[in-house]
């Protein structure tokens, strides 16, 4: 069902180590077991499978077990070996997992929402299981007493979802591109901030509690960590993905970040840079370079007798530019553009060969990847892919 791959070269590149076959449909979700050669993980087959690694380099099941309902998203605490599954039928189910990973015990059923449960976080400090869904909330139970002790709306499906153990913060984002941080406490919550800056669903959260550091990854191809720490509302945006952010992990210990998205590329980004905020761009009825008027400004137009020109933004700046001056592309990698983008002719001729110097390095997965976990004991990445693979990669060639 799993083949072993190959021992591992030294190369700068992620070391594909395993494959795992033989979901019947997509795997939703999978963790890496920390200090144990074994995967758990959960599909849309309505399967929880818990995989060890065998004397001959192949990982079978030790635990097959079936659902009523698809599963969405697991989270797993390694130390009392207690496993949270969210369904899409709205439940939470708790089990219990034997000391030599062989057996699962049934331990409750939360009645967390009315539709799909799409991100969920066990706090052993709390004794909390905070889940979102497709009902458009965010709710936390208690999981002694396996009662309600909260919900929030939402005026979208919230995605995804961050927690701060310690100060019972929670961070959610939800399909609108918005990520809300809420105080919960029991029986009640607050409002703290809602932060705005991606232009499509948010798909990944990931957040750093030692610096204080929360990335979001989304649709619109981006990622953007915000300095929630700083108090300053620093944001700095990294783009370099192609498709869609499925997936991220930040590595504090060597300060890279790792982020997947859905055309199977993962790419590693060094953090330990001094990064600069994009601007704003800026409004203007005219070429803020050649004052030549934008099509809009008819009376400009009129006076000066000349054709209306479209407005484009060099990505450097921020001013409004025409298109005659800002013919020339440009990498900035220092304020996140991996990509060539469209720089004003001045601030093309500013930008030297060392700020051209990559800070990130691209790598191919060769599948579709629907879900990503690290382990930073390990080394190990795990990526589930569309087509219903997973593959376990060794990352210390890159993530050190």
């Amino acid at each position: 069902m799993a083949a072993e791959i190959h021992s591992r070269p030294q190369t700068a590149r992620p070391v594909l180590l395993n494959k795992i076959e033989g979901h019947s449909d997509t795997v939703n979700a999978a963790v890496l077991i920390p200090k144990e050669d074994g995967v758990i993980t959960v599909g849309e087959d309505r399967t929880i499978r818990v995989w060890l690694k065998r004397d001959s380099g192949q990982y079978w099941p030790s635990i097959y077990h079936t659902l009523s309902s698809p599963c969405s998203c697991v989270s797993y605490h390694h130390d009392s070996r207690r496993i949270f599954i969210g369904q899409d039928n709205g439940a939470v189910v708790e089990f219990l997992i034997s000391e030599d990973f062989n057996k699962m015990k049934h331990v409750k059923t939360y009645p967390a929402h009315q539709n799909r449960v799409s991100d969920m976080v066990f706090s052993m400090e709390s004794e909390w299981v905070v889940s979102t869904g497709h009902d458009k909330s965010v709710s936390w139970m208690c999981t002694q007493s396996g009662s309600m002790l909260g919900r929030h709306y939402f005026n979208s499906w919230a995605s995804c979802l961050q927690y701060d153990h310690e100060t019972q913060h929670a961070f959610i984002g939800d399909f609108s591109g918005q990520i809300t941080l809420l105080k919960l406490e029991k029986q009640t919550y607050s409002t703290i901030t809602t932060l705005k800056g991606h232009e499509g669903s948010i798909g990944a959260l990931w957040w750093d509690p030692v610096q204080r550091l929360l990335f979001s990854g989304a649709s619109d191809h981006s990622i953007i960590m915000w300095d929630i720490g700083g108090r300053k509302g620093t944001a700095i945006e990294l783009q370099g993905h192609n498709d869609k952010v499925q997936g991220l992990c930040y590595a504090s210990h060597t300060r890279q970040l790792i982020s997947c998205s859905s055309d199977g590329s993962i790419v590693i980004w060094n953090m330990d840079v001094t990064r600069q905020e994009t601007p704003e761009w800026l409004d203007s009825d005219s070429c803020q370079k050649c004052e030549q008027p934008f099509f809009w400004n008819f009376k400009q137009m009129w006076d000066s007798k000349k054709i209306g020109l479209r407005q484009h933004h060099c990505r450097k700046c921020g001013q409004a530019v025409c298109g005659k001056c800002s013919s020339r592309r440009s990498t900035i990698p220092l304020m996140g553009f991996e990509f060539e983008v469209r720089v004003c002719d001045s601030c093309h001729e500013s930008i030297t060969d060392e700020d051209r110097a990559p800070t990130a390095t691209f790598h191919d997965s060769k599948h579709n990847i629907v879900y990503m976990h690290y382990e930073p004991t390990t080394g190990n990445l795990l990526t589930s892919g569309s087509d219903k693979v997973i593959k376990l990669w060794d990352m210390t060639p890159v993530v050190s």
